[in-house]
């Protein structure tokens, strides 16, 4: 699947990258995974499809665009997205505040 031409692999199951796992509203984002730089809508979806070897984005490469907002298509910096209020900086669309809870799996805490 694509959203504003970047490809987004997994469970993805519409449009906006909600996926079999994560499918409210607001779960709406993809993640660029650091290990290969391929943006899945989830961990999980990851680790069912992805490369096997998961890594965290370093902290020293938070201003690298890794955050995809699934509803108007910008890529967003880690730092935007980490600081963001949960919502797009672009569009305001909604994003899913549980997915503070996951931010390890993802980013360097």
């Amino acid at each position: 699947m694509h959203i504003n031409g970047i490809e987004v692999k997994g469970k993805v199951v519409d449009r906006q990258s909600r996926c079999k796992h994560y499918h409210k509203d607001v779960d709406i984002i993809a993640i660029k995974f650091y290990c290969c730089q391929t943006y899945y809508p989830c961990h999980k979806c990851h680790e069912e499809e992805g490369c096997g070897n998961p890594q965290v984005w370093p902290k020293a490469l938070f201003d690298e665009k890794a955050v995809l907002c699934g509803h108007c298509g910008k890529e967003l910096t880690i730092n935007e997205y980490l600081h963001s209020a949960y919502q797009c900086p672009n569009c305001n669309a909604q994003f899913n505040p549980g997915c503070g809870l996951h931010r390890h799996y993802y980013f360097e805490t």
